[in-house]
C-alpha cells in the first residue's frame, strides 16, 4: 500500500469517525442550551449517546418487510458519512480528489431521500404525511444550497471544495460569498430539522412524521444520521464561507474548525428556541424568497464582486 492511499484511507476514517462520534455530543450541547433558555435543567450532555446505545439494544420491530426497507436507515447514515469525506475538517477533504460541490449536493440530498422512502414504505399515514413534507422541504432547500455552493465555485473558479476554501483564505471576504454564506446558514436551519422548519417531524401535529413507525436500531440510525448531517453541514459552512484564520497544523486546525461549527450550531439552536413552527406552505415560500435572493450573490460572483 503506497503512502498516498494510506493517507487517504486514514483521512476517510478520521472524517467519518468525527461525524459519527461527535454528532451526539453537539446534539447534547444544543439540548442543554435549549433547556437553559427554557429555565429547565434539561438532560445530561451525553444523553444522545445513551439514547443511541439504548435503542441499538432494543428489538428491531418493523411495520413492513423487504431487504430495501430494512436497509434504508443504514443507507441514510452511510450517505451522511460519505458526505463527511467530501468536507474539509481543517485538512483537505479525504475524497477531495474525486469530489466537487455537485457531488456534495447529490450526497447531501441522499439521506433525506432515504428518510422519505422509509416513511413511505412504513405504511403509516402519519409517516407518509411526514415523508411528503420532507420531500417538499427538500425541493425548497436544495436550490438554496445549490445556489450558495455554485456561487462559491464561480467566485473561486473551481468546483472542488478544497480549492474554494483555499481561494477564500487567499483572497478574503467578498460580497457574493457573504450572501451565499447567509443563504447556506438559513438552509442549514431546515437541514438540521430545527424550528421554525421542523415541519416534517412536527411532534404536536403528526407525532414524529417520518420517524413515527421506527424503533430500536432503525430509529437509532435515523436519528444518528440527522445529528451527523447537521454537524457535517456546519463544518462545510465554516470551511467554505468562514475559513479564517489559516492554520497549517492539522492537530490545531481540526479543533478550531469544530469550535466554529459549534458556534454555528449554537446560532441554529438559538433560532430554534425563539421561533414557532411555520406551516409547510410558509416554509416553502420563505425558502423560495431565500433562493431568489441568493441569486444576487451568484450575480455578484459572475461580475467578480
Amino acid at each position: 500500500m503506497n503512502g498516498t492511499l494510506l493517507t487517504t484511507l486514514l483521512g476517510a476514517l478520521a472524517s467519518a469517525a468525527a461525524a459519527l462520534l461527535l454528532a451526539p455530543l453537539f446534539e447534547g450541547l444544543l439540548r442543554k442550551l435549549k433547556a437553559f433558555l427554557h429555565s429547565r435543567q434539561g438532560p445530561p450532555i451525553l444523553q444522545p449517546y445513551l439514547d443511541v446505545a439504548k435503542l441499538l439494544g432494543k428489538e428491531d420491530l418493523r411495520t413492513a418487510s423487504g431487504v430495501g426497507y430494512a436497509a434504508l436507515p443504514a443507507l441514510a447514515l452511510s450517505s451522511v458519512l460519505v458526505l463527511a469525506l467530501y468536507v474539509p475538517w481543517g485538512p483537505d477533504p479525504a475524497l477531495g480528489f474525486g469530489g466537487d460541490v455537485i457531488a456534495v449536493l447529490y450526497v447531501a440530498a441522499a439521506s433525506a431521500v432515504m428518510l422519505m422512502l422509509t416513511a413511505f414504505a412504513s405504511g403509516s399515514p402519519y409517516a407518509s404525511v411526514g415523508g411528503s413534507r420532507e420531500m417538499m422541504m427538500l425541493l425548497s432547500v436544495e436550490p438554496v444550497l445549490a445556489v450558495a455552493l455554485i456561487t462559491a465555485a464561480v467566485k473561486a473558479g473551481s468546483l472542488h471544495v478544497a480549492s474554494i476554501r483555499d481561494w477564500q483564505l487567499e483572497n478574503g471576504p467578498s460580497i457574493s460569498l457573504a450572501i451565499a454564506g447567509i443563504a447556506f446558514f438559513l438552509a442549514l436551519q431546515a437541514q438540521a430539522g430545527k424550528l421554525p422548519f421542523d415541519v416534517p417531524e412536527a411532534d404536536q401535529e403528526i407525532m414524529g412524521g417520518p420517524l413515527i413507525e421506527q424503533s430500536g436500531p432503525r430509529l437509532a440510525l435515523l436519528r444518528w444520521a440527522i445529528w451527523s448531517k447537521q454537524l457535517v453541514l456546519a463544518v462545510l459552512l465554516v470551511e467554505l464561507f468562514l475559513p479564517w484564520p489559516r492554520i497549517e497544523l492539522p492537530l490545531l486546525a481540526v479543533p478550531v474548525v469544530l469550535v466554529k461549527a459549534f458556534l454555528v450550531l449554537l446560532a441554529v439552536g438559538l433560532i430554534d428556541v425563539v421561533n414557532p413552527r411555520l406551516r409547510i406552505d410558509q416554509a416553502m415560500g420563505y425558502f423560495l424568497r431565500v433562493a431568489v435572493s441568493s441569486l444576487a450573490g451568484l450575480a455578484f460572483a459572475v461580475i467578480g464582486m
